[in-house]
């Protein structure tokens, strides 16, 4: 069991955790600040609010977290790419997995609330989305090569 805790609770893990807490808070003051004091429209509040949070979590992902040895403007550029198009495909997974577990399995109906199903629905496909940006992360966008 400490050998699990070990592999789990690295550097590297609670750093993506803490910077994805960030990131969270950093989408919601930016739409938060936007719709309150700017008067936009709540929906182009959130659309900054989530590019701010993703560029956020770019920069702090590539400095703290995976600690990037890209150096070229050219490579930054490729890496920017990669996380841009991880993150793409986790929003796909994401959208798709609360549709399916939502309107085609009906996941938790009839043991909760519609509303209580569709957050558990929701968190239950958010963890995947966390793991899988992690993953891509790691062994995609910031991989390390061999010459590093």
């Amino acid at each position: 069991m400490k050998d699990l805790i070990k592999k789990f609770c690295n550097k590297q893990i609670i750093s993506y955790l803490i910077f994805g807490v960030l990131t969270t808070l950093v989408n919601i003051i930016v739409s938060y600040f936007l719709t309150a004091f700017c008067n936009l429209n709540g929906n182009l509040s959130s659309t900054i609010g989530i590019i701010a949070s993703i560029l956020f979590a770019y920069f702090t992902n590539r400095k703290w977290v995976f600690e990037s040895f890209a150096t070229t403007l050219k490579d930054k550029w490729i890496e920017f790419g990669k996380f841009i198009l991880g993150r793409a495909f986790t929003m796909v997974i994401e959208i798709l997995g609360v549709f399916l577990l939502n309107d085609v399995i009906h996941s938790f109906y009839g043991m909760f609330s519609d509303n209580t199903a569709y957050l558990i629905n929701k968190i239950l496909i958010s963890v995947i989305v966390i793991i899988l940006n992690f993953i891509i992360s790691k062994f995609f966008t910031f991989k390390k090569t061999t010459a590093n």
